[in-house]
């Protein structure tokens, strides 16, 4: 089968999906086992679907496996994955019958509470029995029936199990109208919950629904409209207004307004004319666009993003795991509590009555069922991964959305993070006798086959033609610069410390922008002076940071000081880090993460080249520009920013405080009221009413209280005017 998402169709308990992961873990035959049921899927990173479905029958019967669109599934599991209704979508008949059972049973439980009292002891018994058995099983068959099969499994601390032997004991006890009233709670409960989780999945997968269904190919005989998948690059597509944009290319004729929200989160609408690159899932707002592909389907944009989010759940906060341990702890020790509570006082006390202390045993296997903790905590970390994904940030795993509330430092990289990384010649000068003009002919051709920036910015400010044939013997220096044959004539092009590794004699020159030095066979011939912008919004993070507490913020560059200072400087950074080649920059972040681990905190590094896709993977979270970052870096990262705003990083901690705040709720929330219930069920000063009302509501509370985190929208932070911080930035060099 190969590595492969199924829908699980029929999942309807959080309970079921964990016991589905547990036994397919058991199993050496899958690999990689993730159920995530907030989306009811199942990821396998190997196996046979056969097998996989023969152990989730066992487990859970019921639950069906359906192969969704991805690389390993076939056309025809796709087909029939897109034509089967989504397990929580209403239906008609089963809303209905559920209702009616509900009104039914409310009924027959009125009339048998009225029998109770005058038949109980007459030879009419059978009546009330009759009546209210009636009651229990309309709404309790299912539940039954389910139990049934737990116990036969072998598994006795299933909710239905546990709901089970608490009402047949409250019968087997002579507490009719309370059995019947626990049963038809838990069943109105379940109704309701069932309704907030199908809420809660439609909305994410609202959040989600930017996968384009068609594209409209040019054929030989026209328009031809075809699935995503099948159009290769290089093909010519057209899209409509109002369409969205199937595959990523770039436009050959036509201009328009696209809204790129559902990728990036930025609400104005983005100005596209002809040579301008296109994203799948954005939507065409304005005129008719002619694109040529340049990607895949499964290499698009889109296609990254939805793999992005749906795999997050496979990474589970620290919380979550815990939660998940816990609750397997705390079923069974509530169950043995409750046995000891039936059986222990009727033999130590005297006068005490078995079926009093049964029945106070009862009430606590009523609320031992974790569900509200097991519902809410994966809900609540799923849908904080989807509202931040809604701001065009994609937090990669549940555990990055917790470490993010830990954070304590933030370290930047300069070009591309902090400032535009769209580099302008400003200045060109030529020593010993060179001209400017060729100063810049031959820094063009050092650097005609680097992908840098200021390469880039080189090779558009020369007029002239670079022939490759002119080059030889091109070599790279990582954090110095390039070396080439030009004419038979040594040119070097890079920093400082090229000129210093090569020993050619230079000025001691300091420049606020960016300085290229050109050498000529060991004369320096020249130097290009590159301006880099800061972003508009670096300074109003830098300081939106700082005002949430997070103390340290620092910047590490491999530029000059004083092009490090004066940025340093405008955005308001504490201190940074200049003349530091790529190695310098991990081992200066390895000391940092140490610095901060010493007091608890955890260190934020974002960066958005090649040379910081080290750095991105040694920070404890690594946070990469997607729009004009490198795949390197946005593979490596932790986190990734769509649109490249510093700013998007608030909006992160902002949704990641938010969802730590629901989910610490939610489980103060059920473990507060479980507390007290068990308290008061064992002392007698609680009904099983009660208790089933308490256990059933705080579940739905908890998963109403999740839903929250997906209509979470951060506030944007504060602007103010344009003024230096009062503290300066602390400088120290690389070899600091």
């Amino acid at each position: 089968m190969g590595e492969a998402k199924f829908r699980l169709n029929g999942l309807d308990c959080a309970s079921c999906a964990v016991n589905i992961e547990t036994a397919l873990k058991k199993s050496s035959l899958f690999g990689e086992v993730t159920v995530n049921f907030a989306t009811e899927t199942l990821a396998l990173s190997r196996g046979r679907l056969d097998e996989a479905q023969r152990i989730i029958d066992k487990v859970e019967p019921g639950v069906k496996l359906v192969a969704t669109a991805n690389a390993a599934a076939t056309a025809a599991d796709r087909a029939a994955s897109a034509s089967a209704p989504a397990p929580d979508e209403p239906r008609r008949f089963e809303n209905a019958f559920r209702i009616a059972s509900i009104a039914a049973a409310g009924v027959l439980m009125a009339v048998g509470i009225a029998l109770n009292s005058p038949l109980h002891d007459t030879p009419f018994a059978f009546a009330e029995y009759a009546v209210l058995i009636s009651a229990y099983l309309l709404v309790g068959w299912k539940v039954l029936l389910s139990a049934i099969r737990n116990i036969l499994k072998g598994n006795l601390f299933n909710e239905n199990t546990l709901m089970s032997i608490a009402t047949i004991g409250a019968v087997v006890i002579h507490e009719l109208p309370e059995a019947v009233g626990v049963m038809l709670f838990f069943y109105v409960g379940e109704y309701f919950q069932d309704m907030a989780v199908g809420r809660s999945r439609r909305s994410i997968r609202a959040l989600m629904d930017v996968r384009p269904e068609y594209a409209n190919l040019n054929g030989e005989n026209g328009l031809e409209r075809v699935s995503p998948e099948s159009v290769r690059p290089g093909s010519v597509i057209t899209v409509k207004p109002g369409e969205r944009i199937p595959l990523d290319g770039v436009i050959l004729d036509g201009s328009s307004f696209v809204d790129t929200s559902a990728l990036t989160g930025e609400s104005a609408p983005r100005s596209v004319a002809p040579g301008d690159d296109v994203l799948a899932g954005t939507v065409n707002a304005g005129g008719l666009l002619t694109v040529r592909v340049t990607r895949e389907f499964g290499e698009s944009s889109v296609s990254k993003v939805l793999e992005l989010v749906e795999n997050a759940a496979s990474r589970k906060a620290p919380t979550e795991q815990f939660i998940t341990r816990f609750a397997r702890l705390y079923t069974p020790l509530v169950v043995l509590a409750a046995t000891l509570v039936a059986f222990v006082p009727p033999l130590v006390l005297p006068g005490a009555v078995l079926s009093e202390w049964v029945y106070r045993a009862l009430i606590l296997l009523v609320i031992s069922c974790p569900c509200a903790l097991v519902i809410s905590i994966p809900l609540g970390y799923f849908g904080g991964i989807g509202a931040a994904s809604r701001r065009g940030v994609l937090v990669k795993g549940a555990n990055y959305l917790e470490a993010l509330t830990k954070t304590t430092a933030v370290v930047f990289d300069k070009t591309g993070t902090l400032t535009e990384g769209v580099f302008s010649v400003s200045e060109t000068a030529g020593l010993a006798g060179f001209t400017p003009e060729e100063v810049l002919e031959y820094a063009a051709h050092a650097e005609s086959q680097s992908t840098h920036p200021i390469a880039q910015s080189i090779m558009r400010a020369f007029t002239g033609v670079v022939r490759d044939a002119d080059v030889t013997d091109y070599r790279e220096i990582p954090g110095h610069g390039t070396c080439v044959t030009f004419r038979n004539r040594r040119v070097l092009a890079g920093n400082d410390r090229l000129l210093h590794r090569e020993k050619i004699p230079h000025d001691n020159c300091n420049s606020d922008s960016t300085v290229v030095y050109v050498a000529v066979d060991g004369v320096l011939a020249g130097f290009i002076k590159v301006a880099d912008t800061i972003k508009q919004d670096a300074e109003e993070t830098v300081r939106a940071i700082h005002a949430l507490g997070i103390k340290r913020t620092v910047m590490l560059t491999g530029d000059e000081p004083s092009v490090a200072e004066k940025i340093a400087a405008e955005s308001g950074i504490d201190e940074y880090y200049a003349n530091m080649l790529p190695e310098q920059k991990v081992s200066k972040v390895e000391e940092l993460i140490a610095s901060e681990a010493d007091a608890g905190g955890k260190l934020l590094f974002v960066g958005d080249g090649i040379n910081d896709a080290p750095v991105i993977s040694r920070a404890d979270v690594g946070v990469a520009m997607g729009g004009m970052g490198s795949d390197a870096a946005v593979e490596a990262a932790d986190v990734v920013i769509m649109d490249d705003r510093p700013s998007r990083l608030i909006d992160a901690f902002a949704v990641a405080g938010f969802t730590k705040r629901i989910v610490w709720q939610n489980i103060v929330l059920a473990m507060l009221v479980k507390a007290v219930f068990v308290a008061l069920g064992t002392v007698g000063a609680a009904t099983m009413w009660q208790a089933v009302f308490a256990d059933v509501g705080v579940a739905l509370l908890a998963v109403l209280n999740s839903i929250r985190v997906l209509r979470f929208a951060p506030a944007a932070p504060g602007r103010r005017s344009a003024t230096k911080r009062d503290r300066p930035a602390v400088h120290l060099d690389s070899e600091s």
